[in-house]
């Protein structure tokens, strides 16, 4: 009798979740491959660090955010597009909304966050959230209408003064022009907490140079369609808006808060410094929904460039234990921040480097190119990127 060949199901498309598919399709199997399925509720995934460029034009959907269909072809991974709408950890089953049901033997949770909207009155109904495809469709109609309306200025008001709330303000400042005026909302006392001084100077100079008033120490109080009320010290100033963009917060999942799993006080699963779950060896967490220590004791950030890490450790641990190898404690590497500051400018730290302006623009272009999940989509997007001012040079 022929033995089934274990099941290894994916729930989340991301980064960590994505890569890691492709990374065990690519291990040498010395026995049966295992089935790998890909669950995401989207069809699409989605390079996220690149999602700004959708609002001023200079990057367009498919390059972003390929399908998976393209991304998975001839790579055996099978890929289903559904939410999830339970784990049953004791008889290792995932149920999806469509109705199916997936017995697995090694479990990976990948579902990233969800931007949290009922943090403060009026936020769920009136302001903008930035994390998906979606997202930044449903953010351009709205500009749209705002910029063929009469209004002599376009008031934005984005909350959160971290790496999303900076990058958008730029990119907007850019896109609006004199019709623009922004206020970018942080509730400490500095934009960037987290960053090299470097940067977050190249940041200062970004937003000063394009008239972004900055709010520090300043917490929302509520939001309408038309005003954001603001407390600066106890006191609370109403004002009027056009468009608010809430940038701040990552929420875990509910599907995933409910797990009977270790968890931190914001929900996220601890882990094992081999990406394992406590008392669940068979499942692995990675990205915004875990909370990991390497093996040198260092919190391992929810970024993009952490998940990337994480999932060549997570393929080759799931490898190692059904093939009864030793497991590979995670060490988690810093290799620097890349910023976009509006169009046609960015900053960079890392390896010994610091750059800003136009140079460090086409770096993190190049950074992020090398950084695209396949081959073959690495080399349509930068034919492309290559192509692009050539054809636009010949049609003007």
């Amino acid at each position: 009798m022929t033995q089934q060949p274990a099941r290894i199901c994916i729930l989340g498309g991301g980064f960590g979740g994505l890569h890691t598919a492709l990374r065990l399709s690519q291990l040498p199997w010395a026995t049966q491959k295992p089935e790998i399925v890909l669950v995401d509720q989207s069809d699409r995934f989605l390079f996220s660090p690149l999602l700004y460029e959708l609002l001023t034009g200079e990057l367009q959907t498919w390059e972003i955010a390929p399908p998976f269909e393209e991304l998975l072809q001839n790579t055996g991974i099978r890929f289903c597009q559904s939410l999830v709408s339970e784990i049953d950890i004791d008889q290792q089953r995932v149920h999806l909304q469509n109705s199916q049901e997936i017995p697995y033997d090694r479990l990976v949770l990948a579902l990233g966050g969800e931007t949290p909207l009922d943090l403060v009155s009026g936020a769920s109904s009136h302001a903008y959230p930035f994390r998906s495809v979606a997202d930044a469709y449903n953010l351009e109609e709205r500009l749209r209408v705002l910029e063929e309306s009469p209004a002599d200025k376009i008031r934005v008001a984005i909350v959160g003064g971290g790496y999303s709330g900076v990058e958008l303000a730029c990119k907007l400042a850019d896109r609006l022009g004199e019709r623009g005026r922004f206020r970018l909302v942080e509730l400490s006392d500095q934009i960037l907490r987290t960053s090299p001084e470097y940067n977050r100077e190249a940041a200062r100079k970004a937003l000063e140079a394009r008239g972004v008033f900055i709010d520090l120490e300043t917490k929302v109080e509520s939001i309408t369609q038309d005003s954001i009320s603001l407390d600066y010290k106890n006191q609370v100033d109403t004002i009027p808006v056009d468009l608010v963009i809430w940038t701040v917060g990552t929420r875990v999942s509910p599907v995933v808060k409910n797990l009977p799993l270790k968890q931190n006080q914001r929900g996220q699963i601890t882990t094992t410094p081999t990406l394992q779950v406590i008392d669940h060896p068979e499942i692995f967490a990675l990205g915004d929904l875990a909370d990991s220590h390497d093996i040198e004791g260092q919190q391992v950030p929810a970024t993009a460039q952490a998940a990337f890490q994480q999932a060549d450790y997570t393929a080759w641990n799931i490898w190692a234990t059904l093939s009864d190898r030793p497991l590979l404690p995670f060490r988690y590497q810093q290799l620097g921040e890349m910023m976009t500051l509006g169009i046609d400018n960015a900053t960079l730290t890392g390896l010994g480097v610091k750059l800003d302006g136009s140079l460090a623009a086409i770096a993190r272009r190049l950074a992020y190119l090398y950084r695209m999940p396949t081959l073959d989509h690495q080399l349509k997007v930068g034919f492309n990127w290559l192509a692009r001012p050539i054809i636009e040079a010949l049609s003007s």
